[in-house]
């Protein structure tokens, strides 16, 4: 009789050696699942090279390739939102996306209202005029009673109001309405992102009508300190995940494929 107790008791513990051995073999997947965290991504779609829609209205661009590779590195289940520029931080602060991977530049008055990402790329700001422009001086005296083209909500506006008083102001709701602008006439002249403007400026037949002039402006307290992905104040856990990510592909060379690309030198 005691070696029949003794047989069941094996038995039983063999049997629940087989579940817990069955429950860990299944255990990998659960683990996997439960480190995916769902992201949704705000994207203007409006600002090429860095993002746009193209003929099939399928986003593309810069950013677009970099919150790919950060969603595939740190294992985010992501989703892209087609958002408008004037309505990005509010919307984002509702919780209507959990991230904007949109060329948002870093300034002071925005890390007021959410937090940011380690810098992904850098670029100054600088004006542009068209070729056969009269306009040698940029400084705000040389361009007092001139009409300045600037994109809403942006950087380049707020830098404008403060250090440009005196100019006329004309505020596209794009940048491809921006350069339109200049290469109509529209406006005497106009400040944007440089990296943003380079490819219309290089690479199409309207921007060959249109050049840079002056130096680059880098004002931290207006351009910040170059785009970063904003995403909630409160939202440590994914802030610290997306930083992780991005080590991972500036060391891996995804970053270097996706820079060369679009640039033919570093935007870092």
């Amino acid at each position: 009789m005691l070696t029949v107790i003794m047989f069941k008791n094996l038995v039983t513990r063999l049997l629940a050696l087989g579940v817990l051995l069955g429950v860990v073999s299944f255990s990998p997947k659960a683990v996997l699942a439960e480190d995916h965290m769902a992201m949704r991504i705000a994207v203007e779609g409006a600002f090429p090279p860095f993002n746009y829609l193209d003929a099939n209205n399928k986003l593309q661009g810069f950013d677009i390739d970099i919150a790919n590779a950060l969603c595939e590195l740190g294992e985010f289940d992501c989703t892209f939102v087609v958002q408008k520029w004037d309505d990005m931080i509010p919307d984002l602060i509702a919780a209507k996306y959990d991230a904007v991977i949109s060329s948002m530049s870093m300034s002071l008055e925005r890390r007021q209202k959410v937090a940011f990402s380690d810098k992904y790329y850098n670029s100054p700001s600088v004006f542009i005029v068209r070729r056969d422009s009269s306009i040698k001086d940029v400084s705000p005296a040389g361009l007092v009673g001139k009409t300045l083209g600037i994109t809403s909500s942006t950087a380049q506006e707020s830098f404008a109001n403060h250090f440009y008083p005196k100019m006329v102001k004309k505020v596209f709701v794009s940048s491809p309405e921006l350069y339109k602008g200049l290469a109509d006439g529209g406006v005497d002249v106009i400040l944007e992102d440089k990296l943003a403007i380079y490819d219309w400026i290089a690479n199409t037949k309207a921007g060959s009508c249109c050049e840079f002039k002056g130096a680059d402006l880098t004002d931290v307290t207006y351009f910040g300190e170059g785009a970063g992905v904003a995403v909630r104040q409160d939202d440590k856990a994914r802030l610290a995940r997306l930083n992780k990510a991005l080590d991972a592909i500036k060391a891996n060379g995804t970053y270097d494929m996706i820079n060369a690309k679009y640039f033919p030198f570093s935007i870092q």
